[in-house]
């Protein structure tokens, strides 16, 4: 999200991704680990740049031809650098036919599918005040930017609200995975026992809740109130919008420059529709562990 009002906010860039480019979004997490074809096809890509397989990340902006040659590389999001990098890629690229990948045997470990019957929530986040002024201007994109991630709910969860129940363990869930911060970057998520408090109910399809999130160290916290709407129609769940709002406090690893102090933090929750490719993104909790993610 934070790119789209930097990197491909520029004309020049996205006319280039539109006409010379081919376009792929990926979680590098997992690809850098994939042992299929789709996993190999990047880490030959991947090796031939600055950052290495099997030695930590490999974020950043990679272009390669058909034929997986190297052609450049660039983690930053200054528009300049990535045009630069874009036109340098374009003129060492030499057209030639090479054979599809074979799209072979996935490896499940990476390709996380969501449960046969279950839903998938959108989930959006934004701090909603109490930055500091700056004349920074990606610190002033950081401070504008929207969080995104997806919920996902188990089919007994599923079969749970659709009865007018509120499953214990879809509201912890909830609470753990996606009551975070990830407005700046990847958040680290609550363990069970930073839950001092959540409690819920789902009444003639009104849902409401308290939540309150402290870590060990107390240097992150959130204290929040859930409000929503859930419809059903034969047996299914057609609606489900609830927002969650309260003052968090803290930063993570990767989630640095905070407003100081307690600050407002909102977040949104609405069935997915499947019409938008984002929808089919595993959450981001449940990276290398869909099984403590889901239960």
């Amino acid at each position: 999200m934070l790119d789209r009002e930097s990197t491909f906010a520029n004309p020049q860039i996205v006319k280039l991704l539109q006409t010379r480019f081919i376009p792929v979004a990926i979680d590098q997490a997992y690809q850098r680990r994939q042992k299929d074809n789709e996993g190999r096809f990047y880490q030959k890509i991947a090796n031939q740049g600055p950052r290495k397989i099997g030695q930590g990340t490999t974020q950043g902006l990679y272009a390669a031809d058909a034929s997986g040659r190297f052609l450049g590389y660039n983690n930053n999001r200054a528009a300049a650098r990535v045009l630069g990098m874009m036109n340098a890629a374009l003129q060492k690229h030499r057209p030639a036919k090479v054979a599809a990948i074979a799209k072979g045997k996935p490896d499940t470990r990476y390709n996380p599918q969501l449960p046969k019957g279950g839903l998938v929530v959108r989930v959006t986040s934004k701090v909603l005040g109490g930055y500091e002024k700056t004349d920074n201007e990606f610190r002033r994109i950081f401070q504008s930017s929207l969080g995104r991630d997806n919920l996902w709910i188990r089919a007994d969860e599923h079969a749970a609200l659709a009865k007018g129940q509120l499953p214990q363990s879809l509201l912890k869930r909830l609470a753990r995975f996606h009551l975070v911060d990830n407005t700046r970057g990847e958040p680290p998520i609550w363990r069970d026992n930073e839950i001092k408090k959540l409690e819920g109910t789902l009444r003639n399809g009104q849902l409401r809740a308290t939540v309150q999130l402290q870590s060990a160290d107390n240097k992150r916290a959130f204290e929040a109130q859930l409000f929503g709407h859930i419809e059903t129609q034969a047996g299914k769940v057609t609606r489900l919008d609830l927002v969650a709002k309260g003052h968090f406090r803290g930063e993570g690893t990767y989630t640095r420059n905070a407003p100081k102090g307690r600050f407002p933090l909102a977040i949104a929750f609405t069935l997915a529709d499947g019409k938008d490719a984002a929808d089919t993104i595993p959450p981001q909790g449940s990276r290398g562990w869909l099984p403590g993610y889901m239960r």
